[in-house]
């Protein structure tokens, strides 16, 4: 199989959170996150994700996270008692550009959002063409596992959760792209959780 070459300078580094048993989402509900939450709040989870954003001018987004990260995030700031890198990437995600793909939504609910229906490979080279830093993808397994299946990941961030959900989907599907990638990062945490920060070797 030929390599594809990302189109421009922009990185695309994508983020998700899996469980030990490698499921992005239980078998019973893939909406509810509620395995993430004791773990998504420590130390480590927490400056992971501070490190992403912090050289991000784009957010990319499928419509279902869209919703649930935009309908929460913004009630972050100002909260009493929330920790300062929550706080920070809440102000961070209301203040960036914001890309969502759908093809049911036909103008954007949210301030510095765009909708747009095309095939996430076609949308993200559109990015890279264009002036900015990194392209975040947000915790959106349809989207991540499009750029996978097109080879055009440049860094994969990982949050391993020490849980196994016996079942549900998963990130990585057979027949992927052969290809190496380096590890960058690595720390852990409180409750054995993970933080993994993988760049694409090209």
């Amino acid at each position: 199989m030929t390599e594809q070459k990302p189109t421009a300078g922009r990185r695309v580094v994508t983020n998700m959170s899996l469980s030990l048993d490698g499921h992005y989402a239980a078998p019973d509900d893939p909406i509810d996150m509620s395995w993430v939450m004791p773990y998504a709040v420590t130390d480590v989870a927490r400056d992971h994700l501070a490190a992403l954003h912090e050289s991000a001018t784009t957010a990319l987004l499928g419509r279902v996270n869209a919703e649930g990260f935009l309908g929460f995030w913004p009630t972050v700031i100002g909260m009493e008692g929330a920790d300062p890198r929550d706080e920070a990437f809440a102000r961070w995600l209301v203040d960036t550009d914001k890309v969502v793909l759908s093809s049911t939504l036909g103008e954007a609910p949210w301030e510095r959002a765009t909708i747009v229906d095309k095939p996430t490979a076609e949308v993200v080279a559109d990015l890279r063409a264009a002036d900015g830093g990194d392209i975040l993808v947000l915790s959106s397994a349809s989207i991540i596992k499009a750029l996978l299946a097109a080879d055009q990941v440049d860094r994969l961030a990982l949050t391993v959760f020490p849980v196994f959900l016996g079942g549900g989907p998963r990130l990585f599907d057979d027949g992927l792209p052969a290809g190496q990638w380096e590890l960058v990062t690595h720390t852990a945490g409180e409750h054995g959780t993970l933080a993994l920060v993988y760049d694409r070797v090209r």
